[in-house]
């Protein structure tokens, strides 16, 4: 399953120009005026990856199979969205399920484009929605609070353990600080996951720049002036759209022009890589080359898993090769003859670009 990100924001900041950008469509609806996205739209998109063309050249497979995200557009959320605002909580329901939300914060000033407060303010913008994050997850925390607290008081575990969870979460959350900021053991992050709390996710902030201001600003004052440490991204949703319509490399000719040296979408999902630490490993034949995303920090079983459980549960060893000894010996068997095949075992930790062909039993 790809990775999936939610993108969130006011209305009339750019949500679903940035997302038919990033999906190189125009499926989503996008007009100048709030709710104009009803129900919530997917977009999977190919993960840009230099890598993946250089081996396939190499091996010359009958497929080359790049990683995915999935990209969820939800409708414009409004002060009170978690008490049923605007189109209210529905909508936020849409993300729980999301691995990372993306926030989408309007930067430029257009008189043209309505402003659903009237003014462009991107630090107030962050606050309201982040606060209606928080007050969405208290709104569901109370319900699994009140289901669980009298039963732990009667030594019920289930309840005590999820209470375990769940009070110092309640806390937090009413002092307006999100699910993140609180601290567990290990051994409790997968009762935490269970809760699909929207502030307990990774948090990248897509800021959504004109033209002019795409390649002068700097991303250390736009942090500053936000108040946000990481996963800024600055992106300019026109730009993107422009790109759409032009070959891979006219449109790097044309970012060039510009100062800027990658795209938003290369952009969020380096970011989103680094936010939700994951890599990137490959395999590689002569049916396909294929890209997987994993996490940083996976040993050999885990990895195998991702391509089918049999793979993890069967796991012996991976013959694996550096990229760079891949690319620079010439292949499989260049790497091979030059020593440079590796046979790893379940303790091994992935490399990113590590190239691998996985040895099991089931």
């Amino acid at each position: 399953m790809p990775l999936q990100i939610g993108i969130v924001g006011l209305p009339n900041v750019g949500k679903s120009t940035l997302f038919n950008a990033l999906i190189r469509s125009r499926s989503a609806d996008a007009a100048n005026y709030p709710f104009c996205t009803i129900d919530p739209n997917v977009g999977v998109v190919e993960v840009p990856d230099a890598r993946l063309t250089k081996l396939a050249e190499i091996v010359k497979p009958e497929k080359v199979i790049p990683a995915t995200i999935e990209f969820v557009d939800i409708a414009g959320l409004v002060e009170g969205a978690h008490k049923g605002e605007g189109l209210g909580n529905q909508f936020l329901s849409n993300i729980r399920e999301c691995d990372a939300i993306c926030e989408v914060v309007r930067y430029f000033d257009d008189g043209n484009i309505i402003h659903v407060s009237g003014t462009v303010d991107p630090k107030r913008d962050i606050d309201v929605i982040e606060a209606e994050l928080i007050l969405a997850d208290i709104a569901l925390l109370d319900k699994r609070r009140q289901k669980h607290m009298n039963a732990a008081k009667t030594g019920n575990k289930e309840s005590k353990d999820q209470m375990e969870v769940i009070e110092p979460l309640w806390i937090a959350l009413n002092d307006g600080k999100p699910a993140s900021s609180v601290s567990f053991p290990e051994e409790k992050y997968l009762l935490i996951k269970e809760l699909h709390l929207l502030t307990s996710k990774p948090l990248l902030y897509a800021v959504n720049v004109s033209e002019k201001e795409l390649g002068t600003l700097d991303i250390e004052a736009v942090r500053k002036k936000l108040n946000v440490e990481r996963g800024v991204v600055l992106v300019s949703a026109k730009i993107e759209e422009d790109l759409m319509d032009l070959a891979p490399a006219e449109a790097k000719e044309f970012l060039n022009d510009l100062g800027v040296q990658s795209s938003g979408l290369e952009s969020l999902i380096r970011a989103a890589y680094e936010l939700l630490g994951l890599q990137t490993y490959f395999t590689a034949g002569p049916k396909e080359v294929r890209a997987w995303t994993i996490r940083k920090g996976a040993k050999g079983p885990e990895a195998a898993g991702v391509i089918h459980t049999d793979f993890e549960k069967g796991f012996i060893r991976a013959e694996t090769i550096a990229y760079e000894d891949y690319v620079n010996l010439g292949g499989e068997a260049g790497a091979k003859g030059a020593g440079k095949m590796r046979s790893e075992g379940k303790e091994y930790v992935v490399k990113d670009g590590d190239v691998m062909l996985f040895r099991f039993n089931v």
